[in-house]
């Protein structure tokens, strides 16, 4: 299996089975985790969940608050009856992995998701004391997020190109310029994302460009798509004239980063991996 196709597995796989409660905190099911792990019965995977359990009470953290039952509806047959599931934080699936059959090559891969999105609510959360680097990878991040929230909101106002849509809120922001402008200015080559070669001044804009947009969607309910383009460059226009305003540096004269998000996120990894190791050899000088 190639990198590229373990990405993109392990995005869909562990992303698409993911909930957010009303705080908008992730969490996940045990029932339907268990399948994406590969494990066909639920007494197996049971297993796997206790020994987690006890790592997470050797770590000094409480069990509860990581792995919580519920009951849930399933049918069977014509008839519904009750079985016993498990909410799931991340923290808590990332001990299940940590868990699980090392042969099966899901596991690996859950081991980096949960190890990298771990890391990266640790660097939002911490992010004033993050080095610009982190502050990328941050913001890349809740822009990834947030641009799947304005998709939805802009669906929901008759955008049926979406490819447009954007191009509006660009030229608010940039002065006229579209996504092309933008990737031709920065010197891209094909196929690279404009937003993965942002330092995270221009990252930060463009994410305040994204969540107001779509707080002004939302609250308007609009229904024509001519509406919601202009909507997204008057906003984007808004935040432009505020940068000037503030003397700060418009956003198409910021210097674009030697190094790609990818880059970022591929040295992070190996980072992660590395202290893995490390952590496991150690075992072995006790």
């Amino acid at each position: 299996m190639t990198d590229e196709l373990k990405t993109n597995y392990d995005e869909l796989t562990f992303e698409n089975i993911k909930h957010l409660d009303e705080n908008g905190q992730e969490y996940w099911y045990a029932r339907e985790l268990q399948p994406v792990l590969e494990y066909s019965q639920w007494r197996r995977f049971a297993e796997t969940i206790e020994r987690a359990k006890v790592a997470s009470k050797n770590a000094g953290i409480p069990v509860n608050s990581n792995f919580a039952d519920v009951g849930k509806m399933v049918k069977v047959g014509i008839s519904e009856r009750e079985i016993g599931d498990i909410k799931l934080s991340r923290y808590a699936c990332y001990l299940i992995v940590q868990n699980g059959d090392p042969r099966k090559e899901v596991i690996a891969l859950g081991q980096s998701y949960f190890a990298i999105k771990t890391r990266q609510q640790e660097l939002v959360d911490n992010f004033n004391s993050l080095d610009e680097n982190n502050k990328r990878l941050a913001i890349r991040q809740e822009m990834k997020e947030h641009n799947k929230s304005l998709l939805e909101a802009a669906k929901m106002s008759g955008v049926t190109n979406y490819g447009k849509f954007q191009n509006f809120g660009y030229k608010g922001l940039y002065g006229g310029m579209t996504k092309k402008d933008i990737h031709d200015r920065k010197e891209l080559e094909d196929g690279q994302n404009i937003l993965d070669h942002m330092g995270s001044a221009e990252l930060a804009a463009n994410l305040f460009r994204a969540t107001q947009t779509d707080e002004v969607l939302r609250s308007r309910q609009l229904s024509d798509e001519e509406l919601a383009n202009e909507t997204h460059f008057n906003v984007g226009k808004t935040i432009r004239k505020t940068m000037e305003e503030l003397g700060t540096t418009m956003p198409e004269n910021l210097p674009t980063p030697s190094e790609s998000i990818n880059e970022l996120k591929k040295a992070q990894k190996n980072k992660l991996k590395n202290q893995t190791n490390d952590d496991q050899l150690s075992l072995f000088d006790d």
